[in-house]
């Protein structure tokens, strides 16, 4: 290579990485997957035609979110078996890159299953095989298929590594929905389901930094945070019964607190000043805890409450916690006290009630909006004060697939996948 295309090469690399900046979405639920946006002037109101920019057809499933890097949109779905197929040998993922100006697709990588795999059948039908959403370092994009391992492509879509952290099962048989994240040259893994553990892979190689196994993280859903407090960053994950943080340099437990959040835990944490929010569990609850120590830090909960989410995850904005639980029941709840706010069922204009498990999707928030998307009955908007107001109610009605996919708001623009379409929405 001559040294004006070196150069050339490198001021690319550069570009692109600096693109992971104000405005970009590169992981599940945003920066910190907080599930926050501070744009302004985000669509309200769509259908099949108002304010869709433009639409992509996909090449499978998936409830994997998209990310938003630069002018580049990643995403993941999987084909071959279930909606579209008998064979389990025929299972594939695909990692997907679409322009975010057209919505072109720039490429469409498939990556053949490890099998076996579990069966598609029971509750694994309502999430399939893409369930994880992808993370980006301006440099890289990092999946995370389950049995089929972790894997690194460049932007350009040629694969660098892949990597297995396991091929096992939970009794259940529910498969992965944990999205891997990025620290320092690392990144992270909730493997609960292949192996019970949490791992950290190197960013460049894919080689195993650090393992973190224990049989409590079974039916631990979940996407790991990293949280500051005490001055050190600590790795912090909500499994059955209790709250843990890790030492994200090492894996080692630093603490644990025991709460009332039984099994499935699925909601991701949020948080704000050294406390976080975690809600979850088939009964479950929510509660508020203060970061950091060292040990049993169980004195250190500020507030338990018996509101809880069973799929989706919260925000946290102007000092409110806001969820749509999978019933279809909008939460707030003051973040401070624990004391509830409003719990409110939403309403489907003109009428009709909601099918069984209305909403897997996660709320956002922007520019004092919640959009909540369902499954099935299209997409709610909210107001982002502590008094309930449905501001409004959009459905795309010639795509009558599932929307399980949290949207990602990014450049003015929301982004929201089904099933079948990726949807590029504008005011």
């Amino acid at each position: 290579m001559n040294t004006f295309r070196m150069a050339t090469a490198s001021l690319s690399i550069l570009l692109m990485a600096s693109t992971c900046l104000a405005g970009d979405r590169s992981q599940f639920r945003g920066a910190n997957g907080s599930g926050v946006s501070d744009e302004k002037g985000i669509a309200t109101n769509w259908d099949g035609s108002k304010n869709i920019v433009w639409k992509t057809d996909l090449p499978g499933a998936g409830t994997s979110s998209a990310i938003v890097v630069g002018d580049r949109i990643f995403l993941t779905a999987f084909s071959g078996y279930g909606d579209d197929g008998n064979r389990m040998d025929d299972l594939q993922r695909h990692v997907i890159c679409v322009d975010r100006k057209n919505g072109k697709i720039l490429w469409d990588k498939p990556v053949p299953a490890v099998l076996p795999e579990d069966s598609y059948r029971g509750f694994l039908t309502e999430h399939g095989y893409a369930s994880s959403t992808p993370v980006c370092d301006g440099e890289h994009v990092f999946v995370f298929f389950g049995k089929s391992g972790v894997l690194a492509f460049d932007m350009e879509g040629y694969k660098k590594w892949q990597v297995s952290v396991g091929t096992e099962s939970s009794g259940r048989r529910w498969g992965s929905a944990a999205s891997p994240i990025l620290y320092k040259n690392s990144v992270i893994v909730n493997a609960s389901d292949e192996s019970q553990s949490i791992r950290a892979l190197d960013k460049k190689t894919g080689k195993e930094l650090w393992k973190a196994e224990a049989s409590g993280l079974e039916l631990t859903f979940n996407t790991p945070s990293l949280i500051e407090a005490d001055g050190r960053t600590d790795l912090v994950v909500a499994v059955p019964y209790e709250v843990w943080g890790l030492n994200p340099d090492t894996g080692k437990l630093a603490w644990y607190a025991e709460t009332d959040l039984d099994g499935n835990v699925s909601p991701s944490l949020v948080h704000a000043g050294g406390i976080a929010y975690a809600i979850g569990g088939r009964s479950g609850g929510s509660l508020a805890l203060k970061v950091g120590g060292k040990g049993d830090v169980t004195k250190n909960i500020q507030w338990t409450s018996r509101e809880t989410s069973y799929v989706p995850s919260p925000v946290l904005v102007d000092g409110h916690l806001y969820w749509v639980n999978d019933r279809g029941i909008a939460y707030c709840v003051n973040a401070k006290t624990g004391d509830t706010v409003y719990r409110e069922r939403l309403e489907i204009p003109g009428g009709g009630g909601f099918n069984s498990r209305p909403f897997y999707s996660s709320v956002v928030a922007a520019d004092g909006k919640l959009y909540a998307v369902s499954r099935r009955n299209g997409t709610f908007v909210l107001s982002a004060k502590p008094e309930f107001k449905q501001i409004a109610h959009n459905v795309i009605d010639d795509d009558h697939t599932d929307f399980n996919a949290t949207p990602a708001i990014s450049h003015g623009q929301i982004f929201i996948r089904s099933n079948k379409v990726l949807y590029c929405i504008v005011e």
